[in-house]
């Protein structure tokens, strides 16, 4: 069996800031370097600015620009890091965590695990 793979776990929230409804998970993806981890936000950070006001836009382009150098050397030192802007009462917060991947099966396999065989479902009487 192999040893777990060191990466780091990005996910993005929301939060409608006018409800009290609690945040939301939008989107979570596995990275397995610091580069990627903060292309994943870079990525999702372009595609939306052109929607976003004057002040949300800044923000953005200033993690793009200035601060995502930094974030990866944060990410390097074992350092959780999160971004946040806020757009017309909606809060966006993307989070960067270090994380250690345990060794599945893989997602994409076609052929179960032969653990699977010896599963026995209970049946109600």
């Amino acid at each position: 069996m192999s040893s777990p793979t060191r990466g780091y776990w990005c996910e993005c929230w929301t939060q409608d800031l006018t409800t009290t409804e609690a945040p939301a998970l939008r989107a979570s993806f596995d990275a397995y370097s610091a580069s990627q981890a903060t292309r994943w936000v870079a990525i999702a950070l372009r595609t939306i600015s052109p929607a976003l006001d004057s002040n949300a836009s800044d923000r953005v382009w200033t993690w793009l620009y200035e601060e995502r150098a930094e974030t990866i050397q944060a990410l390097m030192r074992s350092e959780p890091c999160t971004l946040t802007i806020t757009q017309a009462g909606t809060h966006i917060a993307w989070t960067i965590r270090p994380a250690l991947f345990l060794p599945l099966a893989h997602r994409q396999n076609t052929e179960l695990p032969a653990c699977t065989s010896s599963f026995k479902p209970h049946h109600r009487d």
